[in-house]
């Protein structure tokens, strides 16, 4: 049984500024405070098809590829090649222009968890919290970086700095 996951995110940040950011498939290190690096793994830097190798700090990785795409709108994602106890996975990012210089960002992750009626408490009670919080960081962090041009590492930049992008 599949879980579900999904932030929105009301940002000071105009939607094209979003999209430049989020258009470099291979720029995720940059604003995702987990992720050490993310280079393409193929020849194809943004759109359909595009696939990047995400290195977690913690030395862990997985591949992500584009396979649903719409211009300065959304991308989903399938990850696969990974160590984690999943069936499947799958993400979306979505820019809305609210007006000139506020957007709408969200992130949605939907995941199967192996392990049957186990794997899928262990995806309620642990994996769902852990999902939430990654995906709230991930866009927060997108914001952040999209307005400052400064990198996210593995710590985010103080709750100060981050009230002049983020909307209530």
């Amino acid at each position: 049984m599949a879980h579900h996951v999904k932030n929105i995110m009301r940002v000071q940040v105009p939607s094209t500024k979003i999209w430049e950011v989020l258009r470099d498939f291979s720029s995720l290190e940059r604003f995702a405070p987990t992720i050490e690096s993310s280079p393409l793994v193929n020849d194809k830097s943004s759109g359909l098809g595009a696939k990047r190798l995400c290195t977690f700090h913690n030395g862990s990785n997985l591949i992500e590829e584009i396979i649903e795409y719409q211009e300065g709108q959304s991308f989903k994602i399938e990850i696969s090649e990974h160590s984690m106890p999943l069936k499947s996975q799958h993400a979306e990012m979505k820019v809305e222009k609210v007006d000139a210089n506020t957007s709408e960002i969200s992130m949605s992750v939907d995941f199967v968890v192996k392990g049957g009626p186990f794997g899928w408490l262990m995806g309620f009670f642990i994996m769902r919290p852990l999902m939430k919080w990654v995906t709230k960081n991930i866009l927060t962090g997108l914001a952040y970086h999209s307005v400052t041009g400064k990198l996210i590492s593995s710590k985010m930049p103080p709750k100060e700095e981050l009230t002049l992008v983020i909307k209530g």
